[in-house]
Order: C-alpha cells, then structure tokens, then sequence
C-alpha cells in the first residue's frame, strides 16, 4: 500500500510531533508574563512586546519558511527554524531588559515559523492522498493542541523550583532535540502535471487575483487576534478578575488553589478541548463547504467571548469557557489550510498558506499588544476583549461570499 494511502505514516507523525514541541513552548510565554514583570519591575506592556514582536516575526515568518521548504527541502527549513527558536530562547533567557526580550522575540517568531504549521501542514499535505489529507491536517492541528495541552502546565510546575531563565534553557534544548526526528520525514512532490508546470510566480498571480483569496486572508485575522490575546493574557486575566476558589472544593481537592494556577490550566484545557474539536473539523470539511463550517465557528467564538464577559467570571464559568473556545480554537486551520490547498494546489500549499497565515499574525500581534497597552491604560482587559468580540462577527461574515470552487478562480 502507498504511504499517502494510509492515514498514519511515518511523516504524519513526524509532523506530529514538530508541532507539539514547537506549540508547547510557544503556548507557555503567557505562563511568563506576570513573573518576568514582577521580577524587573515592568509595565505589563513590555512583556507583552515581546510576545507580539514574537507572533509578528511569526507571521511574517511563514511564507518565508513555506518557501524555503519549496526550493531547499522540507527537513532543512525545520532544522532553520529549530536552531533559529533555540538561539532565541537561549538569548532570552538572559535577557534584563524589555527591549531585549523585544529583539530576541524575532528569532523565537522565526524559529515557531521554521517549525510550525506552514512548513509542516505542508508537507504532510503532499503525504496525503486526497481523501486522508482534510484529516491528516486535522491530526496535525490537533498535535499542536495538545503541545498546549503539556506547555503551560509544564513550565508552571517548572518554574516552583527552578528560575524563569533555566525554563528557558529546558525548552530551548527541546527544541534542538526535534532534529532527531527529521530523517523519518521525506514526502513526496506533487504528480499533479498542472501543478509541475506552474511556476511559484503564476500561482500568486492567480491567487492574488482572486477575491476569495482575499476574503480567506481577511477571515483568518481575527484568529490570530483571539488566540494571541488569549494565550499570552488570559492566565493574568483570571488571575487577576476570576472569583475566589473555595477551599474544599473540587478544584481545590485537585491541587488547583489559586487563580495563578488556574489560569495555567485553563490553558491547558483549551488545547484539551481543542483536540477534539480539530479532528470533528477535519472529519466536516471532506463532508460539508468549508467556508461554511469556518463562518459556524468563528460564530460559535463570538457567542462564547460575548456569554462569557457578560456574566459573573468564576472558576466554574473559566472552565466552561475554556473547553467550549477550545473546541473551536484551531478548528479554523485544517479548513483553512484545506481550502487554499483546494482552491490553489499542493506544490506552493506553504506560501500561499503562509501569506494567509501572516493575517493571522498581525492579528495575534494585535491582540497581545493590545492586551498589554490597554490594560495598562484602563486597569483591565475589558476594552481588549469586546474588540475581539467584534472581529470575530465580522470573520463569520466574510467567510460567506468565498467561491469554493477552483473553476471560478480568474486565470
């Protein structure tokens, strides 16, 4: 049987396991926030910075990668991005200063790049055969989950015995390690003989020709602006406007007592849920429109930030609300990233993926800094929070004129 006739082969797992890594140490930065203030006496918009410097370089980033892995190889882009993520973190850890960390933000932002969704998605998307490949990027989506899953957690027990800077160093060594892994990951070019004969060139052309494209690159802005405030934030913001947790209760009996150590593992639910909800969005997109599904969940985003701002913010409603905006936190990549290999092809699916990635991008950059800028101004996240809500209306509106169909795309 062909290796892209199975759904689990040795380069889906290899993926897998890229992503979990890269995503665990990326998910964990908001674990970071209140410690690193603390400890240098800063406003919370200069940790905050870096975070948005470091989604920026991300997004900015990934088209870069995407088309490194095109000309020069798959492996030798990641192996870029892990030695690139590794420098930063190692820089960062001895970093005293905010404008620092804002500089060594950019090698951490390239190096996720390196070893993220764009370069990965990619490849195992030319590994799949078409009926696999709307699940393998699900299962891919949902290997960065649960690398988020393991982040926040981890570098929050870390850090009760060890010094934020030696977390620092652990994960950057992680990070390295991922090169090991890399010789089990060789997937094939595309055969399409269309593809073959087109030039990187041509399929921009086509593609930024196209209004859907666009509305694609549009869409996938408020994503990143809900995900960039919510990872590099929330753990502060329930901190900080949770209610109590009561001693003898159930999370108090579990060893959660404090609203710092909730705020880690909601974290942590939300990319618990999230696996979940990326593999029901994989099994839906090869079954139903996916511009549809993509305006159903950033709906179902809006309703959840709206519910849950508006009524009394307890332990209780944390919880419900991190499990609910997990299950649909990266359900918006294996549609997204379907739909552009769909409508554009595989050969050039990390460019042109990673072009629609940087939206996502400048709206995490966003949202961290925002997040940041307006709490210092205003003494919580409120404002922050409604602008989120807004932008998530708007992505489930302009996801409906999208023509999902490759014959419609101008010449």
């Amino acid at each position: 049987m062909p290796q892209s006739a199975r759904l689990l082969n040795p380069i889906l797992i290899v993926g897998c396991i890229v992503v979990t890594v890269s995503f665990a140490v990326r998910a964990s930065f908001g674990v970071f926030q209140i410690p690193i203030a603390d400890e240098f006496g800063w406003l919370r918009t200069d940790f905050s910075m870096a975070i948005a410097i470091q989604n920026l370089a991300w997004g900015i980033g990934q088209p870069i990668f995407g088309a490194i892995a095109e000309k020069v190889g798959d492996r030798k882009a990641i192996v870029i991005g892990a030695l690139t993520y590794a420098a930063g973190m190692v820089l960062s850890a001895w970093s005293v200063t905010p404008f620092e960390h804002q500089i060594y933000a950019w090698l951490v932002g390239f190096g996720i790049a390196g070893t993220g969704f764009g370069v990965v998605l990619a490849v195992v998307g030319r590994a799949s055969s078409d009926e696999n490949r709307s699940m393998s990027l699900a299962i891919v989506t949902a290997a960065g989950s649960f690398g988020q899953v393991l982040g926040a957690p981890i570098a929050e027990w870390l850090m009760t015995f060890l010094p934020w800077q030696q977390v620092f160093i652990i994960f950057a060594v992680a990070i390295l390690a991922l090169v090991l892994a890399l010789p089990f990951m060789r997937a094939p070019k595309p055969v399409n003989k269309a593809e073959l004969q087109e030039s990187m060139g041509e399929i921009l052309g086509k593609a930024f020709r196209d209004p859907s494209y666009a509305l694609i690159f549009l869409g996938f802005f408020s994503c990143g602006y809900q995900l960039g405030f919510i990872t590099a934030h929330f753990p502060a913001f329930v901190t900080e406007m949770c209610g109590p947790i009561q001693p003898g209760g159930v999370l108090h009996s579990l060893g959660i007592t404090s609203t710092s150590a909730l705020g880690a593992v909601s974290i942590s639910l939300i990319g618990l849920a999230n696996i979940g909800g990326t593999l029901l969005a994989g099994w839906a997109g090869n079954h139903f429109p996916k511009k549809y599904l993509l305006a159903a969940v950033y709906t179902g985003r809006t309703l959840a930030a709206a519910l849950f701002f508006l009524l009394p913010i307890t332990p209780l409603s944390v919880i419900v609300f991190s499990l609910v905006m997990g299950s649909l936190w990266l359900a918006t990549v294996p549609l997204t990233s379907g739909l552009v290999a769909h409508l554009y092809g595989l050969r050039y699916m990390g460019t042109l993926y990673g072009i629609i990635f940087f939206s996502h991008q400048l709206g995490s950059f966003l949202g961290v800094w925002l997040g940041g800028r307006m709490y210092d101004q205003f003494g919580d996240y409120s404002t922050v929070w409604w602008i989120g809500v807004a932008i998530g209306a708007f992505s489930a509106i302009v996801h409906l004129p999208i023509r999902e169909n490759r014959s419609a795309i101008p010449a």
